[in-house]
């Protein structure tokens, strides 16, 4: 029952997570708000969500002296992939971004490989020359120059978001309440946020209309609190590898929404590239499920 719930919330994760360029880009485009404005109502509105769902179940909100550090690295990391992905929709369509990013898992493998000893495997290096040719088609795509600034941005959410679920699976938080562990991951991304909106030539910039504000609290709820919590209890249930494999329903959503709601390109290469991306990943997940099957027999 508890894989099912796992299985249940990483793919809810992943889906919400997709749905990030729906709301953010028309934030940028239309409402024409700054970046970091953005980020910060989304985090400072995602905490508040987070919050009050909290405050509800009356969880208890007090953590360690450790635990704040533990919970200020984590919340750096989350912040830092929140902040490099909706900056690579400036230079790259949003299905790139998104399945650049989604590479992660093979970037969460090869963590768990080198720092927490996991075998190593000539699966996990193919997967890792797939996904590489995978994201060489999505770029060589015929749909006009893709900027590799907006790639190498990309790129940088595999790193901070691989640490980021490792980090949460490795370190002492791993059994701490998911809604509490959610809100304060938020909180700190809010807190860095607004130091970063403050300091910015902009500043803090008002909510320009109430469609924004709609936007900005669908973007805090759905692409925040819903995936976030989802994706910290699907971690719980069935650990960082399988977790970060079921999430290619975000790949998936965000390359739709860029074709059919901003008329992103998309042709052969497109389609082949994200296939070979979902096939490395997959094979990432069926090795690690496997290996899982081995070592568990062999305890017996």
């Amino acid at each position: 029952m508890k894989s099912l719930k796992g299985v249940f919330f990483a793919l809810i994760s992943s889906g919400t997570f997709g749905l990030i360029p729906l709301f953010s880009i028309p934030l940028m485009t239309d409402s024409n708000m700054g970046l970091p404005s953005i980020l910060f109502y989304r985090f400072l509105f995602s905490t508040i969500l987070m919050g009050a769902i909290c405050l509800f179940k009356k969880e208890n909100f007090q953590i360690s002296k450790k635990d704040i550090f533990t919970l200020s690295w984590l919340g750096l990391l989350y912040a830092a992939t929140a902040m490099c992905l909706i900056y690579s929709y400036k230079y790259i369509p949003s299905g790139l971004a998104t399945t650049i990013h989604f590479l992660y898992p093979i970037a969460v493998s090869f963590l768990m490989v080198v720092f927490f000893k996991e075998r190593k495997s000539i699966v996990l290096f193919l997967a890792a020359i797939l996904s590489l040719i995978g994201v060489a088609l999505l770029c060589w795509n015929g749909g006009g120059s893709i900027k590799l600034i907006g790639v190498a941005i990309a790129s940088l959410t595999v790193i901070t978001y691989s640490v980021y679920i490792v980090g949460i699976n490795q370190s002492s938080v791993s059994k701490m309440n998911a809604e509490i562990l959610t809100f304060y991951i938020l909180l700190s991304g809010a807190i860095l946020f607004l130091i970063f909106a403050g300091v910015s030539p902009s500043g803090i910039e008002s909510i320009p209309d109430f469609t924004a504000f709609g936007r900005l609290a669908l973007l805090a709820f759905l692409a925040t609190v819903v995936s976030d919590l989802t994706l910290i209890l699907a971690i719980k249930y069935v650990g960082s590898t399988i977790t970060s494999i079921l999430g290619s329903m975000e790949p998936l959503v965000a390359v739709l929404i860029g074709v059919l709601y901003f008329s992103e390109y998309f042709n052969m290469n497109s389609a082949f590239g994200i296939f070979l991306i979902l096939v490395s990943v997959s094979l990432v997940i069926i090795f690690g499920k496997q290996r899982k099957e081995i070592l568990s027999g062999d305890k017996h």
